[in-house]
């Protein structure tokens, strides 16, 4: 369910006095735990280190960001494709297969000539 209307987007109080007192467009990355602050325009420009529980990511905060949450794009799991080692090996040993049975149908082919 999303935040009522009348109570307004949540920014975090410490964020809001960090990036006041920062001039918009400066190198300075402004670190954070406050993954659940909706982006308002008044962050346009800024860079923001998003801890994703590990470490801090940096987003910089453009336009089309407003109204989104720092933690949207702060992924906190990391993708680990399917397979791994042992489905290498499978597909490896597979593609060998396919590669003898292929040259053994060409030498008979060539023995039949």
């Amino acid at each position: 369910m999303s935040r009522s209307i009348k109570k307004g987007p949540y920014v975090d109080q410490r964020l809001i006095a960090k990036f006041s007192n920062l001039k918009s467009g400066s190198k300075d990355i402004i670190k954070t735990w406050a993954r659940r602050s909706a982006i308002s325009p008044e962050m346009i420009g800024f860079t923001f280190g998003v801890h994703n529980g590990k470490e801090f990511i940096p987003v910089y905060v453009t336009e089309d960001m407003v109204g989104h949450h720092l933690g949207e794009f702060s992924s906190t799991t990391k993708f680990s494709r399917h397979g791994g080692k042992m489905q290498r090996e499978l597909e490896s040993k597979s593609a060998k297969s396919e590669a003898a049975k292929v040259n053994a149908v060409k030498a008979t082919e060539t023995k039949k000539k």
